[in-house]
């Protein structure tokens, strides 16, 4: 069975029909070609499928397509304008956050939400809000400062 639902990625209308077992991981990937967030445990463990849903970082593996009907997803390919990448991710160049690039869609995801929510977390606030993302790579110190450099550098929730 398919179900109609209408909801927006990225700021873009979308209406499709989905299966009642799609995840939204499954119809960002399958149904709309937006590959960033990634297929890592299937079972919410890890964050390289974190997108923001409504606001608020959600594991894409976890939430079943019907649920998505009105609902506002943000993913990785949204979070540059205008062919201008966001502070957050410049950061992780910068800081050298990145290393073979499968969790940094999820870990952009959850830091953006995080400072979305508050754009000056403590260190210890950050390391809480990004403990649902794994990363074999860099040892989360890059990240950890990326995250804290761009919280520095915020004022009303806009990079000064």
């Amino acid at each position: 069975m398919k179900y109609k639902v209408s909801f927006f990625v990225n700021e873009e209308p979308v209406e499709l029909y989905v299966p009642a077992n799609m995840t939204l991981l499954y119809v960002l990937r399958d149904m709309l070609n937006l590959t960033g967030a990634k297929d890592g445990c299937s079972a919410g463990e890890c964050g390289a499928c974190t997108v923001i849903m409504d606001g608020k970082p959600v594991n894409g593996c976890l939430v079943l397509a019907p649920e998505l009907d009105g609902k506002h997803i943000t993913t990785v390919e949204g979070l540059s304008k205008n062919g201008k990448l966001s502070p957050l991710q410049e950061a992780f160049i910068a800081h050298a956050a990145l290393q073979c690039g499968f969790c940094t869609p999820g870990f952009l995801m959850t830091a953006t939400a995080l400072l979305d929510e508050d754009p000056h977390p403590t260190r210890e606030q950050i390391m809480k809000g990004i403990s649902g993302n794994l990363c074999r790579c860099t040892g989360y110190k890059s990240i950890i400062e990326a995250i804290e450099d761009v919280a520095s550098h915020y004022e009303g929730g806009k990079r000064i």
